[in-house]
């Protein structure tokens, strides 16, 4: 006979399959007529656009450009600084185990390195170095056995969890645009360098809607028709809706920005300004908190149970902190004496992860680029790095906590001084997912079948073993765990002793429900 249980919903969003593999995009780029011979590179930069992704048997198709900025140095008469943007395309099939057509891919997309190789004066060879962390979920909808009615009898092992369930998911695209003036002295010429980072993230949400804000900070580097280098940086307000059915302010949300594409060009001589148009995904994880009273294990004294049990692995614990870390250093450059400061890029890195009892270690670079520049516009990129650690404390169980760290630049300043010292002050803002994995049995389809073998004994004396528990020793001898309680004066029925001895008394039916 099939029994009438109590069900409760859970939707699980589980961690499939996590890949990161690093990828060459390589190609060869032909200067423009318009543009004088090439004598040697002074720097390379670009912005990586993911503009799309596709789930596959087991590979993960990647499409995308990376946006490059290559400022070098004319060969010609006057030795100047000059410019030339181009978009390196890409396409890749990741090769991802478990991964099915179908599943959500979260993937970020980090260009490690980017470097130019002069092949001759009207030619340049292209080389860069992505970084790419590929993440797939799928979705599973969990039926949870958490009672049975009218149970005359049948004992139940229940454990109060709190699990995070997940909402829903959605995505959206985002386009923004606007100008960003410059000094109105400056005729620009042509763009020598572009950054574009995420920064200032936040999430409102409301029912049904998730309102993704952010801002994209752009800082360009430009030359003028007057032979000059100057940069400037702007702050773009990135808003959009997310629609997830169900969603309520009560709940935690994950999101994830990449760029998909970008336009970059000055505006006409008059207006000094340059216009920037961007193409954004956004990615959104809802999860509501959940109590659940789980049922762990079942027996019934008098009649033989048959059910399925599976087990499933879910989130917990989720949250999120955020932080500021303060990084105060003195960086030693050689040969400062003449030369200016013309930009200063800071890419934070993490290079290992350490999970303890109660914190998680970070250690980690600011890898850090000078531009630099004399009187006579000739240009140097230095490089160097700055070790760091971060320490989150107070995590209970950190040794099983999952953890995603990202890092902004919030602010940086860099000041030199004499003998070629500068002062580094930089701020990172530090955004850290965590949540813990934990596995539940899950119980169906109930039913009794027929009654179960009657023992020959009232009462028998067990001696506790290690790693016995009430539980185990009233299932295994048809009993119950207030039986044998109140047999053996218990105070505590889940402290027991190795080497005590118990009465262990048979159940009777009396008709009263145990639960």
């Amino acid at each position: 006979m099939v029994l009438e249980t109590v069900n409760e919903n859970l939707c699980v969003n589980k961690l499939i399959a996590s890949k990161k593999d690093i990828i060459m995009v390589e190609g060869d780029m032909i200067v423009p007529d318009s543009k004088p011979d090439i004598l040697n590179t002074i720097c390379t930069s670009g912005v990586v656009c993911v503009y799309k992704k596709e789930v596959l048997d087991e590979k993960v198709r990647m499409d995308g450009n990376i946006n490059t900025c290559i400022m070098y140095l004319a060969d010609d008469t006057e030795d100047k600084v000059r410019g030339i943007n181009t978009s390196l395309d890409f396409s890749e099939m990741i090769q991802v185990p478990n991964a099915k057509e179908g599943m959500d891919a979260v993937m970020q997309a980090k260009l490690k390195s980017i470097e130019c190789k002069v092949i001759n004066g009207r030619k340049i060879g292209i080389k860069a170095t992505l970084e790419i962390d590929i993440k797939m979920y799928a979705k599973e909808e969990v039926e949870i056995v958490n009672n049975i009615q009218n149970a005359e009898g049948i004992q139940m092992l229940k454990e109060d969890l709190r699990v995070n369930s997940l909402v829903g998911m959605g995505e959206n695209k985002i386009y923004t645009k606007d100008n960003i003036s410059i000094d109105n002295i400056d005729n620009l010429a042509e763009i020598l360098k572009t950054d574009i980072s995420i920064v200032d993230r936040d999430v409102k949400i409301s029912y049904n809607k998730i309102l993704a804000k952010a801002e994209a900070r752009v800082k360009i580097m430009y030359l003028t028709e007057d032979n000059r280098v100057n940069s400037v940086e702007a702050k773009i307000p990135v808003v959009g809706f997310i629609d997830i059915p169900n969603v309520t302010e009560e709940n935690i949300c994950d999101l994830d920005y990449e760029i998909k594409n970008m336009i970059i060009k000055p505006n006409a001589a008059e207006e000094h300004s340059i216009y920037i148009e961007l193409e954004m995904g956004v990615l959104a994880f809802c999860y509501e908190e959940k109590q659940i009273n789980l049922i762990q294990d079942l027996y019934s004294p008098c009649e033989n149970l048959e059910f399925n049990k599976k087990k499933i692995t879910t989130i917990t614990n989720k949250q999120t902190r955020k932080e500021m870390k303060q990084i105060r250093e003195k960086i030693q450059l050689e040969g400062l004496e003449d030369k200016n400061v013309i930009d200063v890029d800071v890419c934070p890195t993490i290079e290992k992860q350490e999970n303890s009892s109660n914190r998680i270690v970070y250690t980690g670079n600011l890898e850090i680029n000078f531009v630099l520049s004399n009187q006579d516009l000739q240009m140097e990129v230095r490089n160097t790095k700055i070790p760091f650690e971060y320490i989150v404390d107070g995590i209970e169980d950190a040794e099983n906590v999952n953890s995603r760290l990202e890092m902004e630049v919030a602010n940086q300043d860099f000041i030199v001084q004499d003998g070629g010292m500068i002062n580094s002050n930089v701020d990172l803002v530090m955004n850290n997912d965590m949540y813990r994995s934990t596995n539940m049995n899950i119980m169906n389809e109930i039913q009794t079948n027929g009654e179960r073998e009657a023992e020959d004994y009232s009462l028998i004396l067990y001696i506790v073993k290690k790693g016995d528990t009430l539980w185990q020793i009233a299932k295994r001898y048809g009993s119950t765990i207030d039986d044998i309680v109140r047999t053996n004066g218990i105070e505590d029925a889940d402290k027991i002793n190795i080497g005590q001895k118990l009465f262990i008394p048979r159940y009777v039916k009396t008709g009263i429900t145990y639960a």
